[in-house]
């Protein structure tokens, strides 16, 4: 499809892509009423889900998939949930393994490219909850997964209607080098120690997988890639990883209505991320380049984002 024109034009201060990425992780708060259900998976693990709902019953829902190290009490996913249940959707937020706030069962977990747990809350919904109509939405490394999804052969559900894709780090070599940039230093500290903290607990519980030095080694994300996210879930290292789980070779087969929304001041994104070819040449594909939003950014009125907006009109055809 033809590139989209994008009409998000900010409050003056968040047109600084460094203020807004910051003000949305940070100083952002929304209130929503959760329920939670823990699903088992198909290898024995689990997979909890925060569930909201629209007023009326409702055959239509929204799955929501959070970025790295997040979880589904983040504003980010918790406004889009908030804005479908207003408007008569309801909204799953899906916890990847070990992001809920208990460690998971395994001594692999979630990654970029891991599209299987989205493939059995999907038919989770469909053949336990009977939904009916199912959109997707998910935040960078969220993102990636979904468009992964729709890409790369699975069989997509008829009742998979439409997906967006914000922020996304489509290009995962080109993003990684870009989180660490010096530019960057503050938002890569921040994923890491978390990481680095959750390994630790997991190389107590599985000693044989993994020595306590590999751990100490990792100074980087892309150290946690190559010691741990590669070899736990069978790539040779961070670069087969970041190579095979890139979901922008995967565009060019999408024939599920996908909107990707990356802004052009994303200090996490290189150029690879803006996938201006792939669009024109999938009818199926919409691309919308704000020139502001930073990351997960999109800073708008009465606390709804732009992101969420455009979420709801492009799902919804209003």
């Amino acid at each position: 499809m033809p590139i989209l024109e994008s009409t998000y034009k900010p409050p003056f201060l968040f047109k600084n892509g460094f203020v807004a990425t910051v003000y949305s992780g940070l100083a952002r708060r929304v209130t929503l009423e959760q329920e939670r259900e823990r699903i088992t998976l198909k290898d024995g693990d689990f997979l909890d889900l925060d569930w909201s709902y629209s007023k009326e019953k409702s055959n239509k829902l929204i799955i929501l998939l959070h970025g790295l190290e997040g979880h589904g009490q983040r504003p980010y996913v918790t406004g889009a949930a908030k804005l479908f249940n207003a408007n008569g959707v309801d909204a799953v937020c899906m916890n990847f393994r070990g992001c809920s706030g208990e460690e998971n069962l395994k001594y692999y977990s979630y990654h970029s490219g891991a599209t299987g747990d989205l493939i059995e809350v999907i038919q989770h919904a469909i053949t336990n909850k009977n939904y009916t109509d199912i959109y997707l939405k998910g935040i960078s490394l969220g993102a990636n997964i979904i468009l992964k999804y729709l890409g790369e052969g699975n069989v997509v559900p008829n009742e998979v209607k439409a997906a967006v894709a914000v922020s996304v780090p489509c290009n995962l070599s080109g993003a990684a080098k870009e989180l660490h940039a010096l530019k960057n230093k503050l938002y890569h500290d921040r994923f890491l120690k978390p990481l680095v903290k959750r390994l630790e607990e997991k190389q107590r519980r599985f000693p044989g997988y993994l020595k306590e030095a590999d751990v100490k080694s990792i100074k980087t994300l892309y150290d946690f890639d190559n010691v741990y996210t590669s070899k736990a879930h069978g790539f040779k290292d961070a670069e087969d990883y970041y190579d095979k789980c890139a979901s922008l070779q995967f565009l060019p087969n999408i024939k599920t209505p996908s909107l990707i929304i990356n802004a052009l001041n994303d200090s996490f994104l290189s150029p690879e991320c803006y996938p201006v070819k792939e669009a024109k040449n999938n009818a199926n594909l919409y691309l919308e380049m704000p020139n502001f939003g930073g990351h997960s950014g999109f800073v708008h009125k009465k606390n709804v984002y732009y992101n969420e907006r455009r979420a709801l009109e492009f799902v919804l055809g209003e």
